[in-house]
């Protein structure tokens, strides 16, 4: 059977260049938002469509939340914009002291970036001049996984075990490696073969694209390998951090801590660029030792007003009780993905807490390529629903704030665009 396609509609030029899709493929009106509120988000279409993708892994307490925006609004009118080269300012230390209250392991100093894939760029530089500081100059080497995805600027990108154009955009892997998370032999062989040179390992708890779960032997075998060779083991949290998993982070779980964490996307409910690293004694004491200048900065990174919206996401998860959220929502999560494991193209699921993949299957079993993903998406969209597409599968991230009729809504929703897939030959 030939896929229908839903083709966009007839529109004059948009100013704007959209990311991550052909442009003559963005149908204007459907996907052109006009607001947002709680779990919902208005189009120019005049259609309201329920959001279970927290924004993008973002707004986990949903959009609008009106303290975050008090807290906001009242810092931009006592200071619009402080920087953090050479000086510091008040809500930096605040949001600094509350960000390392937080983790149930201890870390020592905090470093604020504008996106997570900044932040991994940071993460991999300050990995290095660790090495150059301890008299190993010849770390260099970043270990990530396959299949990961840690942003899309010319470091992360290059770290992301994802196929992102990295070849097509001359992105420098020569000293990135990849492992597969679901091997202990590849991680083994690779630390046998050039431990020495590794200067980090960076793992997402739960990669972001696919939702697939890092399982806890892999994590204790790295464990076990940070021990032997001395690398750096960095927790990559943007999407995994805030509620989105469990607690505040899904490496308060581990048994040994990283030295680093990265976290941003959940850190201001989505309201700011804004992205941190949470930094271990072990590295901080090095750069102490040394007296030594980490060279990184970035002219938005932890401006008063980010910093309000830390403090006050953390003060509104607090008071809601994010722990008894992300466990109803993981629970909402789970009924929703059993009630929909007979309908026709449905897989097995992936992943955890209120981070979950739900995996796409032709007629004849295989996995749905990417094109066809998107137009599954493409026709939940249409029924009233915005779901991630995801590697062969959806992906949902409710937010935290999900109650028992919105998941009715998005079961609607998605049963009625799978089913429109399914009349329009899309499994076939």
């Amino acid at each position: 059977m030939t896929v229908v396609p839903i083709l966009p509609t007839p529109r004059t030029q948009l100013p704007l260049w959209v990311p991550l899709v052909t442009q003559h493929d963005f149908t204007a009106s459907s996907h052109t938002a006009i607001s947002a509120n709680g779990v919902h988000v208005a189009f120019d279409d005049g259609q309201q469509r329920i959001c279970a993708k927290s924004g993008l892994w973002n707004a986990n307490l949903g959009f609008g939340n009106h303290h975050i925006a008090d807290a906001m609004a009242a810092e931009l009118r006592r200071a619009s914009y402080l920087p953090l080269f050479r000086t510091a300012h008040r809500q930096a230390i605040a949001a600094s002291r509350a960000l390392l209250s937080l983790p149930s392991h201890s870390f020592q100093r905090v470093v604020f970036s504008t996106s997570g894939g900044a932040a991994n760029d940071a993460a991999m530089k300050l990995a290095r001049q660790y090495f150059v500081l301890n008299g190993q100059p010849e770390r260099k080497l970043v270990v990530g996984l396959k299949g990961s995805y840690h942003g899309l600027t010319y470091g992360s990108q290059a770290l992301s075990g994802d196929e992102l154009g990295q070849a097509m955009y001359g992105v420098d892997q020569r000293n990135i490696r990849h492992v597969s998370f679901d091997d202990g032999a590849e991680l083994t062989q690779l630390m046998e073969r050039e431990g020495h040179r590794i200067a980090a390992v960076v793992v997402e708890p739960v990669l972001g694209s696919g939702a697939d779960v890092v399982p806890d032997a892999f994590i204790e075998a790295v464990i076990k390998h940070r021990d032997q060779h001395g690398f750096l083991l960095v927790a990559d949290e943007v999407a995994t951090g805030f509620g989105r998993v469990n607690g505040w982070f899904a490496s308060d779980e581990w048994t040994r801590q990283p030295d680093v964490i990265v976290t941003s996307k959940g850190l201001t409910n989505g309201t700011s660029a804004c992205a941190a690293l949470l930094i271990a004694q072990r590295v901080t004491d090095a750069f102490d030792q040394h007296e030594s200048v980490f060279v990184h900065g970035e002219t938005q990174a932890g401006t008063p007003v980010t910093c309000a919206a830390i403090l006050s996401t953390i003060e509104e998860m607090e008071r809601l009780d994010h722990n008894t959220l992300t466990k109803q929502v993981a629970v909402g999560l789970s009924t929703l993905i059993e009630e929909l494991q007979g309908t026709r193209g449905v897989g097995n699921s992936t992943g955890r807490g209120c981070m979950r993949g739900i995996k796409l299957l032709s007629s004849n079993g295989t996995t749905l390529p990417s094109h066809q993903v998107l137009a599954v998406v493409r026709r939940i969209h249409q029924a009233g629903a915005m779901v991630q597409p995801g590697p062969g599968r959806i992906q949902l991230l409710p937010a935290l704030i999900y109650t028992e009729e919105n998941f009715d809504e998005l079961s609607t929703a998605i049963t009625s665009g799978l089913a429109a897939a399914e009349r329009d030959g899309v499994f076939a």
